[in-house]
């Protein structure tokens, strides 16, 4: 899945942390990104869009949601395809958390610590080639 094609909705609260996280996606060449910086503009992002999104890269800490909530309506909506999950959250409760999200049918592929970190994200995406 690291198809530098991929369609990616990026929803981040922070405008400083939005704008890092689409130059760090740039870098790792991919430039299919649709920033939004809250629940609402994910909605609106989705409804614009033809089609589902290849990968919803989302902060978990969302104002008045969080990304676990919308991850499952836009999920169960088919808005999107697969997810990668960010937070400051400490490496144990995020693998608890991934591990839940999967077994519930969530499509889920990694819940990563911020900042985004390369390496892991690529990983992330590999695993849904598997």
């Amino acid at each position: 899945m690291q198809d530098r094609k991929l369609a990616i909705l990026v929803v981040e609260d922070h405008p400083f942390q939005l704008i890092a996280i689409q130059m760090h996606l740039n870098r790792m060449g991919f430039y299919h990104l649709t920033p939004a910086l809250d629940a609402d503009e994910a909605r609106q992002a989705c409804q614009r869009r033809t089609g589902p999104f290849d990968l919803f890269l989302c902060d978990i800490n969302l104002p008045g949601t969080n990304g676990v909530a919308l991850l499952e309506e836009l999920a169960k909506s088919g808005r999107i395809q697969h997810a990668v999950l960010l937070s400051y959250q400490g490496e144990d409760e995020l693998q608890t958390l991934e591990k839940h999200l999967q077994d519930i049918g969530l499509p889920v592929l990694a819940c990563l610590s911020k900042p985004l970190d390369q390496a892991m994200l690529l990983r992330a995406l590999d695993r849904e080639s598997a």
